[in-house]
């Protein structure tokens, strides 16, 4: 068993907790009853697939801490990230709804380090922000989504805190300010106001993200089926370990989060405005954000084991024997069936922790014991991408055609990408 010895990095120890939790010093690992022996359950009715992978046009921005004490610069630097990402796309900043903290209030809320690592506070610097990050304005985004732009594809990014709840990590939430919070039960639910027929993207950064990928199912109950909605997500990491990027420092140089590699593997610009190598791995002329969360799973440079809602769905119907056997096998075996950006990700986790693609994963881990917890999320992340590759092609070879129709599904919303008009990201580096 690998070990981490990790601690809450960069500020995301503050997150909240809903109950206490065990803070062990051993890599956490699912309980006993997350690997399933039993199969989830289907749609009672044909689940429909995509007519083209969505091309999102309807942006929300949730950001900032529940009080100045946990609203860290990062976050709102994360932001304006994000608003530069969308002029890089060809894309106008101003057309996404952005509401962080306490919005324009004009109270100094924003902690950072000043000379000598002294505490200060500012008032919030984003450009075209609408308001302050609480339950209330979500809800009427939802709403005024739902009155006047039904048939947009929504794209929703979370850059704050989040809080595990104890008794149940499938139902984890968002921290908003004010003392706001919402769960995934609560988000699936608010949600289910837009069109059936709308899809939604959500990418979220914050602690024990992983269990926001239970928003695809009824009442975001993983016992239940998937929704009719479209709905797919990209998430730092599992909903049982904490993340990093929440940090008072200023310099952007030195952020290493899941979002800034998100961004720039989609933009091709990372946040200091240096060109990245391409993110297109299938070479189709475009990233989605399949591949753009690829891209995060090799650059960051974190203990975060980042999951899409996919990944998440196929690992949760991964038996006991179906995990012993994908890493007993040679990765090479395992990983020649992964889709290109599937084998970006294995090929370039197996060079960062020098395995070999003749021997099987625990072979390598036994001879390349990981040193850093960063090696270490490295090696989980090649365990869980070789789960991935291999239960959707176990998948595939059963036939089993209600399932197939829900991954299939799921990998169209997941293969979308921002509608832009720009045919690709612009030369001209953004300012930090």
């Amino acid at each position: 068993m690998v070990v981490l010895l990790w601690v809450g990095v960069l500020g995301c120890a503050r997150a909240p907790i809903s109950e206490d939790t065990d803070e062990s010093a051993e890599w956490p690992m699912p309980a006993e009853e997350e690997v399933a022996d039993v199969e989830a359950p289907e749609p009672s009715a044909p689940l429909e697939g995509l007519s083209a992978p969505p091309r999102a046009s309807n942006f929300l921005v949730l950001g900032g801490g529940g009080e100045p004490s946990s609203n860290e610069i990062a976050l709102e630097k994360n932001v304006r990230y994000f608003q530069r990402t969308l002029e890089a796309l060809g894309l106008e900043p101003s057309s996404a709804t952005v509401y962080f903290a306490n919005g324009n209030d004009g109270q100094a809320t924003v902690r950072y380090l000043g000379d000598g690592t002294r505490e200060l506070f500012k008032v919030p610097e984003i450009p075209h922000l609408k308001g302050p990050s609480t339950l209330e304005r979500f809800l009427d985004w939802v709403e005024q989504s739902a009155r006047h732009s039904p048939q947009q594809p929504v794209f929703i990014y979370f850059t704050g805190h989040g809080g595990a709840n104890g008794r149940n990590l499938n139902n984890n939430h968002l921290a908003l300010w004010e003392g706001d919070s919402l769960t995934v039960r609560a988000f699936g639910l608010f949600l289910n106001r837009l069109p059936s027929t709308t899809p939604v993207v959500t990418m979220m950064s914050q602690c024990y993200a992983g269990s926001f990928a239970n928003f695809i199912y009824q009442e975001a109950n993983p016992k239940r089926p998937v929704v009719a909605q479209p709905r797919c997500g990209f998430f730092a990491t599992v909903k049982y370990l904490p993340s990093v990027g929440c940090t008072p420092e200023v310099d952007e140089a030195d952020y290493r989060d899941y979002s800034s590699s998100f961004f720039a593997g989609l933009s091709g610009r990372s946040r200091t405005g240096m060109a990245v190598a391409s993110a297109d791995y299938d070479g189709d002329g475009r990233v989605s954000y399949a591949e753009a969360h690829a891209f995060a799973k090799v650059d960051g440079e974190t203990p975060d084991l980042p999951l899409s809602t996919s990944e998440d769905w196929l690992q949760r119907r991964a038996s006991r024997k179906d995990l012993r056997r994908f890493v007993s096998a040679p990765i090479a075996e395992v990983s020649r069936t992964g889709r290109p950006e599937q084998r970006y990700v294995v090929e370039s986790l197996m060079k960062k922790v020098g395995f070999i693609p003749e021997l099987s994963w625990n072979k390598n881990l036994k001879a390349a014991v990981p040193r850093t917890e960063e090696q270490a999320a490295y090696v989980e992340r090649l365990r869980m991408e070789l789960i991935n590759i291999g239960m959707r092609e176990k998948l595939s070879a059963s036939g089993a055609s209600p399932a197939l129709a829900v991954l299939e599904r799921l990998l169209q919303c997941e293969s979308g990408t921002w509608d832009s008009p720009a045919s690709g990201p612009r030369t001209t580096g953004a300012t930090p």
